[in-house]
């Protein structure tokens, strides 16, 4: 073995005042009583740089860097500070910035401006010892296929300037906007490698050698290799771990090396792509493999080859047993950005993640334990609500999930008939091409928190406040169209237009009751995937499940502060009936699909249950015929079109309601001609709206959507069906969804003839994998794939008229799949908001 393969470190940590969980600029002053060989000064007046000693094993690499950091908190905690080894510090804002005060560093801020002032990241060196400076550039470009995976295990910098930036390390995205990071490409020796970089400094562009910030660089002063692509990681056995690997990779390519072995590297663009793909997902998405043409693979499992791939040399170094181990203990708790990420979820504070950060960076080497139980045989994946890395329990559910996990089988099925007698007697279910289903429902409730309800509020009531502008506008003044934010056939004769909906008054509420389906990603982000506006079901059922659950199941634990489905009743009522009177719900009757919530809103919320034969007409008033009594306001719940309703003794009926309607004496909720904004293609406007009619940014992202009537979308559109989920514009209840990665090639090529013959048809939809949620079943607890669909209930377009109601209706897909509608075959679970409990 020709190579010294020793192994040092260097850590980058943020100071951070444990009052008020901000950088603190006091390096200097701690500096002043660290050993100088020991510490060093960064850039940036809010970091300390630790140096390790040189050794030779891994196990003394964990002793030093803990004897390291705990000697800096010590010294730290006599000026109330602490230390955080993250990319990222997750509460720091540009103006935390203090240049250390030195002419080499005064020089840098100088030349790179904003791009010194943004450094508040800190990072991991790990030095391998190689004899041969040849050598060591050779393997600097060798190593390059498994840096991802090193920067994914490390990944520690999802926030930055107080913002989730969407990706697991932020740090390196900012760290590669130096001229010199990155990777130097193929190098023959270290004479072609100091050229480079004599010739970087001829350029200006950068002052020095030492600011050669390349992924991997050969030192200018010591026989070692120096890898620089990893955030610093909180728990010291992630820095061992990828110390290890980065080992044995280089002993790998040295042996490559050695044997003469050709080498073919990566295309830049390739190894750039790898990377950015590692910073984007860490460990939570996929990675590219290893082959010189990648494909992607789950995290997981890419880290995982990257270890199988390495264990000849673990062996040989006598890393195998620690590293393989270390491999296990970093995939099951996942790495910094996942945990980052389920510290904020649990109260949506910041404060949290830094407590976080700063309690594992002080605490063991291995990390602490939370004492929870791993939900052992669960199926766990990426995105999971309930469960997280490692099969822990995430913060909400530690009582949930241990309470449904010790159920057995027999205590799953007695449940089950329970459950399955309560929702018979109920009548809870929906009719479908005329026939009665059940409504099949999962025992295990969905917990929803605060601050994420608070968020989907705020997102929500703006959407429909738009919706309901744009609705008034479009079967009035048609402003959208003169201001050209809307072509005119977008608008009048689009999908669901209505003639008749141009006779309602000016300043008539339409779409009272608004109802979205959402979606949450496996990085926790939520998306709105489609607005309905025309008749939204649903309410009911959330309101039945949680009677079901409470009386089937009342012993499970209940969080504090979890809201009451039933209050929507009071809201309905309120809704419908803003001016007080009479309301009713019309129905077309119990072969309605949805009849079963049509009976239950009219009773709860106060209002009568009508059918077409159960009113008339007479002195320009809407009647109920058996009594009499004058009905101001109808909440429509009708399959077809108001206009064609026809009772036994008036086949005019929907038009002489309709003309009531246009007189102002009874309130249509929700009006004719809703559906303008149920077309799919409509939701792709929906930003535009908010802009246009609000003069405010959304606050909830949509799912990316492709217009097929627009050519030039049209055409990538048909290229990618395969990649897509398309859909009909009308479609409703998951009719004509085609997922199509997992369609089969024929039914791609049908799809692709559909668009093509009716461009105006069709929407396309990027896929956004549903998250998924845990399953009781007989056999045990099962990951399903989950959406929810929230109401917005709106008395007018002013701020303070539209209310999220306080339940949301959980869909639950079959196994396997991911389309939640209960007419393909998906179910409901009951979902437990948490409001404000001060």
């Amino acid at each position: 073995m020709s190579a010294e393969l020793t192994l040092g470190a260097e850590e980058e940590l943020h100071l951070i005042d444990l009052s008020t969980r901000r950088l603190s600029a006091r390096a200097p002053q701690l500096l002043s009583r660290l050993p100088s060989d020991l510490y060093g000064a960064e850039l940036q007046r809010t970091t300390v740089e630790t140096n390790v000693p040189v050794v030779t094993n891994l196990s003394d690499l964990r002793r030093e860097i803990v004897k390291l950091r705990r000697d800096l908190v010590d010294v730290a905690g006599q000026d109330g500070l602490g230390i955080a080894a993250a990319g990222t510090a997750p509460h720091s804002e540009f103006e935390d910035f203090e240049l250390t005060a030195t002419g080499r560093y005064g020089r840098m801020q100088e030349q790179y401006q904003m791009l010194v002032n943004e450094q508040l990241i800190c990072g991991l060196q790990v030095h391998v010892g190689v004899a041969d400076r040849d050598v060591a550039v050779q393997i600097a470009g060798r190593v390059a296929p498994v840096l991802p995976a090193l920067l994914a295990l490390s990944a520690s910098s999802p926030y930055w300037n107080g913002q989730d930036t969407g990706y697991a390390s932020i740090r390196s995205i900012i760290w590669q906007r130096w001229p010199s990071a990155g990777s130097t490409g193929p190098m023959a020796d270290a004479a072609e490698y100091d050229t480079l970089v004599q010739d970087l400094i001829a350029s200006g562009v950068i002052a020095d050698a030492k600011m050669a910030y390349f992924d991997v660089r050969p030192s200018s002063h010591a026989p070692t290799l120096e890898l620089r692509t990893c955030d610093a990681t909180p728990i010291v056995d992630d820095a061992v771990l990828i110390a290890g690997l980065f080992r044995a990779a280089v002993r790998a390519a040295e042996q490559s090396i050695e044997e003469g072995r050709p080498y073919t590297p990566r295309a830049a663009p390739l190894h750039r792509a790898a990377m950015w793909q590692a910073a984007r997902g860490g460990l939570s998405a996929e990675l590219l493999d290893l082959a010189a043409h990648p494909s992607p693979l789950p995290a997981g499992i890419a880290i995982r080859q990257v270890l199988d791939t390495l264990r000849p040399q673990l062996e040989a170094l006598g890393d195998w047993d620690d590293v393989n181990q270390l491999v296990d203990a970093t995939l099951a708790r996942g790495n910094s950005a996942d945990r980052q990420r389920a510290a904020f979820e649990e109260r949506g504070e910041i404060a949290d993640v830094v407590d976080l950060v700063v309690r594992e960076t002080h605490g063991p080497s291995g990390g602490a334990s939370d004492g929870v139980a791993p939900l052992e045989g669960y199926r766990y994946r990426a995105g999971d609500e309930a469960v997280g890395p490692g099969l822990h329990p995430r913060p909400v559910y530690r009582e949930l999930v241990p309470f449904f996990h010790a159920l057995d089988g027999d205590a799953v099925r007695d449940l089950c008939r329970k459950r399955d007698s309560w929702t018979r007697d109920a009548g809870l279910g929906f009719v479908v091409d005329g026939e009665a289903r059940g409504f099949g429902v999962d025992l295990f409730p969905r917990v929803i928190t605060q601050h994420e309800w608070t968020g989907l509020e705020a997102g929500l009531t703006q959407r429909a406040r738009a919706i309901e502008a744009f609705l008034q506008d479009a079967y009035g003044k048609r402003r959208v169209v003169a201001d050209g934010v809307l072509r005119e056939e977008q608008v009048v004769g689009a999908t669901g237009w209505r003639d008749e909906a141009t006779r309602l008054p000016a300043g008539t509420v339409r779409a009272p009751i608004q109802g979205f389906d959402l979606i949450r990603n496996g990085f926790g982000g939520w998306r709105v995937l489609e607005d309905n506006v025309r008749t939204p079901s649903g309410a009911a059922f959330a309101v039945t499940i949680r009677r079901m659950l409470d009386s089937v199941i009342p012993e499970a634990p209940r969080p504090h502060g979890l809201l009451d489905p039933s209050s929507v009743l009071s809201l309905i009522h309120e809704t419908v009936l803003p001016d007080g009177g009479t309301g009713a719900l019309l129905t077309e009757g119990p072969d309605s699909s949805a009849f079963f919530e049509h009976r239950t809103l009219a009773e709860g919320a106060g209002l009568l249950l009508v059918v077409a034969d159960d009113l008339t007409v007479a002195r320009g008033r809407v009647v109920a015929r058996d009594t009499n009594r004058v009905i101001d306001s109808l909440y429509l719940r009708l399959d077809g079109e108001l206009i064609d309703l026809a009772s036994t003794d008036d086949p005019r009926l929907g038009e002489s309601i309709l003309d009531v309607a246009a007189q102002g004496d009874v309130f249509l909720a929700n009006a004719p001609g809703n559906g303008l904004a149920d077309d799919k293609a409509m939701y792709v406007a929906v930003p535009d709206l908010i802009a246009y009619y609000l003069e405010e940014k959304p606050l909830l992202e949509s799912v990316p959507t492709y217009r097929t009537s627009d050519e030039s979308e049209r055409l990538s559109v048909l290229d990618r069906v395969g990649e897509l989920v398309t859909k009909p514009v009308d479609g409703q209840g998951g009719r004509g969804v085609l997922i199509g990665p997992s369609a089969n090639a024929a039914a791609v090529a049908e799809r692709r003839e559909d668009i093509a013959r009716d461009p105006a048809g069709w929407v396309a939809q990027e896929v956004v994998t549903l998250s998924s949620h845990p399953t009781l079943l007989p056999s045990g607890l099962e990951p399903r794939h989950v959406d929810l669909r929230a109401f917005v209930y709106l008395t007018g377009i002013a701020p303070g008229e539209s209310r999220l109601a306080d339940l949301g209706l959980t869909r639950v897909a079959p196994e396997g799949s991911m389309v939640v509608n209960s007419s393909r075959g998906g179910g409901a679970k009951d979902t437990w908001i948490i409001g404000r409990t001060n």
